[in-house]
Formats: structure tokens, sequence, C-alpha cells
């Protein structure tokens, strides 16, 4: 394979700022360079000041071009359309990863001769609005493949009859995380975290829901909650309501080697997502792949893309997101057993490790 393989990614979001479908650019554009594939990407710049994702860009060995942040959003998705546009003619393949690239991508379709590829996540195909769907529906048709990143995700374009649909797990790069690392002083008896955007998405509050049955089983338990504290401040009012407040700690955004640390020093990793009122869904959980390759077993919800990333009784335990009881005897189990889920969740990483998901990738493009 030489480097006239070429790859344009159009993403809607982009390390260093957090976010499941960026992370996931990331791996895959890394990955393919790594395999003699010549990759850009498009994406927003998201932070007003830009030095940080300016030099997190320049430590990158593929070229990363930035739509700058406007006040005018219009004008963004201008400078996108057109950038994007200019770039596609010079790439072999397109590869659009979140809800606005689809829409553009698929635009491109009409004009250019490409090898289109759609990644799909899960909220981009499962809006309520039935404009808004329609629209996505349309634009999936313009792909010649598309790859689905959950069995579950495959499930909500299932009505489209699409015969090019792929899923390919998420997956994680070994190389950026650190096993050996020095644990810290977390509070709590099991100590259970979650790490992510603190939203009605991922699940936080409805683990504070439960808390109230959990501590009349296990009295020393505490909630650590890693990640941008978006709703934190309404969760700990509901808290507070609950008298459960002094068994949860919102940490915020912490560094790679804090995070790192947090995982290591807990006991069960829990995510209970839940489809919220716009459509918006869990497509997959790449932070429970991550807890796991850190040894940490997960406890996940049911009915979302969770479910791809947690085998179940193995690396951790699936339920029903808002079942008190099911989730008090999933940390009995997990915390019984801890060193069956220990390694279970180890060689469950593994398997997601990107060295081997993108050979499935390179089989979809090529």
């Amino acid at each position: 394979m030489s480097k006239q393989d070429k790859v344009l990614i159009v993403t809607s979001e982009f390390p260093p700022q957090p976010g499941g479908i960026g992370n996931h650019a990331f791996n895959l554009a890394n990955a393919l360079q790594k395999h003699n594939f010549n990759v850009e990407l498009i994406s927003d710049q998201r932070s007003k000041e830009n030095k940080e994702e300016l030099d997190f860009d320049r430590q990158l060995q593929f070229k990363v071009y930035r739509i700058k942040l406007q006040t005018i959003r219009w004008l963004m998705y201008f400078k996108r359309l057109f950038l994007g546009f200019r770039r596609a003619k010079k790439n072999k393949t397109i590869i659009a990863s979140g809800k606005f690239s689809l829409w553009i991508v698929a635009f491109y379709s009409l004009f250019l001769n490409r090898n289109f590829i759609a990644i799909v996540h899960g909220s981009e195909v499962n809006f309520e609005n039935k404009l808004l769907k329609r629209t996505v529906d349309f634009a999936l048709r313009r792909f010649d493949k598309i790859i689905a990143v959950s069995n579950y995700t495959k499930q909500l374009i299932d009505d489209l009859e699409l015969s090019t649909v792929t899923v390919i797990p998420n997956g994680i790069d070994s190389t950026q995380l650190k096993k050996q690392v020095s644990k810290i002083g977390l509070s709590g008896s099991p100590k259970l975290i979650t790490v992510g955007n603190v939203t009605d998405r991922k699940g936080q509050l409805n683990v504070i829901k439960h808390i109230p049955k959990i501590i009349k089983i296990f009295p020393d338990i505490h909630y650590h909650i890693v990640g941008l504290p978006t709703q934190a401040d309404a969760f700990l009012e509901i808290a507070k309501q609950l008298n459960v407040e002094n068994y949860i700690t919102f940490h915020g955004r912490v560094s790679n080697k804090e995070l790192a640390q947090f995982l290591s020093s807990s006991d069960i990793f829990v995510m209970l997502s839940s489809e919220t009122k716009e459509g918006d869904i869990e497509g997959f959980g790449i932070a429970i792949i991550e807890a796991n390759y850190f040894g940490l077993p997960a406890i996940g919800a049911l009915n979302c893309g969770i479910e791809d990333a947690i085998d179940d009784n193995k690396s951790g335990r699936l339920i029903n997101h808002d079942d008190s009881d099911a989730f008090i005897a999933s940390i009995q189990a997990i915390m019984n057993n801890h060193k069956s889920y220990h390694e279970s969740a180890k060689q469950w990483a593994d398997h997601h490790d990107w060295n081997t998901i993108i050979e499935q990738y390179i089989k979809v493009i090529k």
C-alpha cells in the first residue's frame, strides 16, 4: 500500500476537546496514517483561544484543517462546505463522522466520484424531529458504504434497508494509555466512577437516583463523577433533595494522567445511559473500554450501544438503567468476584485495540 491511498476525514469534533466522536476520529486517522494512508482531516475549532488545539495539531503525523470559531455559525458551515469540497477533490476516500458531516459529504457525492463512507455513532440517526431524520436518511443513501459503531446503532437505520452497512466497534489506542500509574486516595468502598460529559445522556443522574437504595446495602459507597460539569449543578441539587450529596463528588475535567489514576483507583465503572427526549443516545461507550484497559469492570445500560461495549457477566454487567435492584445485585456480583471480572475486563479491552480494529476499516475502504 502506498501513500497514494488518500483519505479525507470530515468530523464534527476532534481532540483535544472531549467527545466520543472526536476520540474516534483521532484514533481512526492515526491508525490509517500508520498503515501508510495519506490522511487529512477537517473539523471545527471548538475553543475560543485555539492555542490548545493548535499545539495538539502540530504533534500529529497528518494534516488537520480547523474551521475558525465564529459568532455567526452559518459562516462556519459555509467555510467547512467550501474547504471540504476543495480537499475532497484531492482525495480518493471521503469519510464522514458526525451529524453535519453526513450532510455536507453527501452533498459532495452529487458532484464527485469518490469512495464515500459514513460512520454512524447513534444520535445523528435518532432524531425525534421527522424533517431532520428524513434529511439524514437521504444523506445516508448517498454513501457507498456505512459503518455503524455498534449493533444497536445499526438497528436504528435498518428501516432504510441499506446493503452496505458494516458494524465495526469502537476501539482504544493502548499506546496512549499507561497501565503502570500511581493510585490516588479516592473515598468510598466500593468506589464507583463515571467518565464523560455530565449530561442526561451519560446517565450520571440515573446513578444518583439509585444511591438512596444502594447505601442501605453499601453504606460506605462513593460515586466519583469525572468530566465536563455541564449539568453538574442541576444534578447536585437533585442529590441534595435525595440527601445523598455526601456520597458523590464532581471532579470536573481532568488530564489524561489524572484520568488514569482515577480509573486505577476505582472499583467499578458505571454508565447507565438513557435516551433523551431529543433522541440523543449512547452509540457505544468508549470510556467503558478505556476503563477495562485498567482492569476496571463496568456496569452499563441495556437498550443502547453500551450493549456492544460490555461482555455481559465477564467484563461487567448489563442492566436496565432504572432498575435499582439489578444495580445493587451487579455491584455485589462484581465485588464478590472482582479478580475474575478484573482479568476479563483487561482481555476485553485488548480485543478492542485499534491495532485490531483498523484492519476492519481497511477492508471497507479497499
